[in-house]
């Protein structure tokens, strides 16, 4: 445990809320600020050949608004392990202030059988 992840983007049209339809302003997305807090976790970890993880939950509040040309960032902390089961205390920030907090849950899975499953859907 211990292991941290940090991810940063700047705020450009790609990312607001207004071209996410999350919303119709020129700020950070709540689904990009999601993305950077799951792309955190997913840098804090290590994991051997064949093995990823995939992202199962998020409990997050968004709590300011960042504006286009800022810089945003995201911390991830992994504060549990059950077996497969990863828990990440997250935060992000803008230059100015915390934007959002909350924890994710991750699994470690074996990329071979995680997408012969996942293929099988297609079938």
């Amino acid at each position: 445990m211990g292991l941290k992840g940090r991810a940063e983007k700047i705020v450009d049209q790609t990312n607001t809320a207004k071209t996410m339809g999350s919303g119709s302003l020129d700020v950070l997305a709540t689904p990009a600020l999601v993305a950077m807090m799951e792309e955190a976790a997913v840098r804090a970890l290590n994991l051997a050949e064949g093995q990823s993880s995939v992202g199962v939950s998020l409990n997050i509040k968004h709590t300011a608004a960042t504006p286009l040309g800022m810089k945003v960032w995201a911390d991830a902390e992994l504060i549990e392990i059950d077996r497969r089961r990863l828990v990440f205390q997250i935060e992000a920030y803008d230059e100015k202030e915390l934007i959002g907090s909350g924890t994710h849950e991750r699994f470690i899975i074996d990329v071979e059988k995680f997408m012969t499953k996942t293929q099988s859907k297609s079938l």
